[in-house]
Order: structure tokens, then sequence, then C-alpha cells
């Protein structure tokens, strides 16, 4: 992995189906409906990585890139 290998955390709950669109990504972050490594993240530029577990609505992802 290179320190370039990364994914933004609204682009990954579009990846993962776990939105349906990027306006509606950006709402979920800012209310701070989004878990990333068990912490409310309200950026949603914010870089994730390998091994990031990103959760919302009931739902929980390891992020593997």
């Amino acid at each position: 992995m290179t320190e370039e290998t990364f994914i933004k955390l609204d682009s990954f709950l579009k990846w993962q189906n776990m939105v349906d669109t990027g306006g509606h990504a950006k709402v979920v972050i800012q209310d701070g409906e989004v878990r990333v490594n068990g912490k409310v993240e309200t950026r949603r530029g914010r870089k994730l990585v390998n091994g990031d577990k990103v959760t919302y609505n009931g739902k929980s992802v390891v992020v593997e890139l």
C-alpha cells in the first residue's frame, strides 16, 4: 500500500451502496450519522485507508482498496 491509496468518505459510501447519491452522502455525514473507526466523522472528504471501519445506518464495512 502506498500513501496515495485512499478513498474519500463520501465516495466510499456511494461505492458500497450505503447511500444513493453524493448529495445523500453529504447530508448523512454532516448530520453526524456516519462513524469511522467508532468515532463520528463529519468531514465528507475524510481519507479512508485499508482497515478503516465505516458504520452507517446499522451497517459496518471495512475498507479494502
